[in-house]
């Protein structure tokens, strides 16, 4: 579990494709203290684990559904990329919870100074938007992220001065592609408002809530 505070920028140095996937080289330094090979290092908000690692990099693996899901496989050698460790089970709970599992991409509509700040407006598809409401939290490439707006199309984040400077959002352009992953607690809602296959009922009753402890 992460919970998108980026802890630094690396680099990613190489791609090395093979079918449907790829094998990243990511250069950092900050990410690999205490880091083991086995551990998990979220890449621009994509859940990955360390395969290999040096004094000044790490590897890791990306399957075909990652890069269907995530614009790692977009990525040219030398793009600067987000990197946090896994959540110590005694850290700070700073951002939200991101589980580094990305629901899909998002495109960058415009970029707006406002004084000490920048508006990024980024388009998504309807079946994401559906999670993401105002005022509540978003991951764009692993940074954790409060939702100003949202509509039809298109969800905006104000972005200060010190998330702009620490992270690799200041990189991005009208058109670039970026992760999103939506809050999971509302995923989780969802599932358990719907029907159950052998049942009309709905999934969420008193009786599941009194069975279960809850009344």
């Amino acid at each position: 579990m992460f919970t998108g505070l980026v802890e630094e920028v690396g680099t990613l140095k190489s791609v090395k494709r093979g079918g449907g996937s790829c094998v990243l080289t990511v250069e950092c330094s900050r990410v690999l203290e205490g880091s083991r090979v086995g551990d998990s290092i979220a890449v621009n908000g994509v859940c990955l684990t360390v395969t290999s690692m040096g004094g000044t990099y790490f590897t890791a693996d990306a399957m075909p559904e990652t890069l269907d899901r995530s614009s790692l496989g977009k990525l040219p050698s030398g793009s600067p990329v987000n990197l946090e460790r896994a959540m110590p089970a005694d850290g700070r709970f700073g951002g939200h919870i991101v589980s580094g599992h990305i629901d899909g991409m998002g495109t960058v509509m415009s970029i707006t100074p406002d004084e000490n700040a920048v508006w990024y407006r980024i388009g998504a598809e309807p079946k994401l938007l559906r999670y993401i409401v105002e005022k509540g939290s978003i991951t764009v490439d692993g940074i954790s992220l409060t939702v100003a707006a949202t509509d039809g199309e298109s969800f905006s984040v104000s972005i200060i001065p010190h998330t702009q400077k620490e992270t690799a959002l200041r990189s991005l352009r009208s058109g670039s592609a970026v992760n999103l992953e939506t809050d999971i607690i509302g995923k989780y809602v969802e599932k358990l408002m719907q029907p159950e296959p052998e049942s009309k009922q709905g999934g969420l009753t008193e009786d599941f809530l009194r069975e279960n402890g809850f009344i």
